[in-house]
């Protein structure tokens, strides 16, 4: 009975040198760590996001309070106010609106964005809600909102800066994102507060007289925060094991091929 020959590898490769495994061990070490380091970020991150929904979700369903004045402006931040649920009361300058494009459940459309002048002169931006791409267009201008002081209710929203893909175009009127300090600048408004506030549905809003909806439509706010970071923990740690099984495995090979190589050596004359 002959025996298998063995394989080229096993009859030309002997053990590493010192240096090799040496670079080996310092490459899997690196590895190692930072797959665990990146782990337990997201293990941090996890706990973060699954914090920022559980504030956002208390903000939300909270009674409103009073909006931000101007002594508060300087201390609005996402992570400390974004979602809060504000009161305020004003007048809203109508003529000096504007309309950013917006994809809803309801359709693509614009969001109507009012400055609300309140009593000090200070002016928040409103979104008062979503209207259709014809609801201008099939009419000679657009239909006039609340007049006189009224009370908005709505969600603090942070300004949100100009995409790069479909930038702000203040000189043709053309509007993507709810830039504050743009929008402002653009209609000639002074005193703006540095956040908007998406207005509630309103409830007592009644479909028109032909049975079409009343609009603008209000509370519209999608309130969603992808939380991956457990699949992404799971991976990173998963990945840590595989650089650790890997030098378990190298280490062993070398542990054998040294054997054998000590074992030769003692079998030669």
């Amino acid at each position: 009975m002959t025996s298998t020959p063995a394989s080229p590898d096993e009859v030309v490769r002997g053990p590493r040198g010192p240096l090799g495994l040496s670079l080996l061990a310092v490459f899997a070490l690196v590895l190692f760590a930072g797959f665990v380091a990146l782990g337990t970020w997201q293990v941090k991150r996890l706990a973060w996001k699954r914090d920022l929904i559980e504030r956002v979700d208390q903000r939300v369903h909270a009674p409103p309070v009073a909006a931000p004045g101007p002594g508060q402006w300087a201390h609005v931040t996402a992570e400390a106010d974004e979602y809060l649920r504000v009161r305020l009361t004003g007048e809203f300058l109508h003529d000096r609106q504007t309309l950013v494009w917006a994809a809803t459940d309801l359709g693509s459309g614009y969001w109507v964005v009012t400055p609300l002048k309140m009593a000090d002169g200070a002016i928040v931006l409103v979104n008062r809600g979503f209207v259709p791409t014809d609801w201008c267009a099939l009419r000679k201008q657009c239909p006039a909102g609340p007049s006189g002081e009224v009370t908005v209710t709505g969600l603090l929203r942070i300004s949100e800066p100009s995409v790069m893909l479909r930038r702000n175009d203040p000189a043709q009127n053309r509007w993507y994102t709810r830039d504050v300090t743009a929008i402002a600048s653009a209609r000639g408004l002074q005193r703006v507060a540095p956040y908007f506030v998406d207005a509630d549905a309103d409830a007592a809003a009644t479909p028109a007289a032909n049975g079409q909806r009343s609009w603008p439509v209000g509370g519209l706010t999608v309130i969603s925060f992808p939380n991956n970071h457990l699949v992404y923990l799971i991976t990173w740690y998963l990945l840590a094991l595989m650089v650790a099984a890997a030098a378990f495995y190298v280490g062993r090979e070398e542990y054998r091929l040294r054997r054998r190589a000590r074992a030769g050596a003692n079998r030669s004359p």
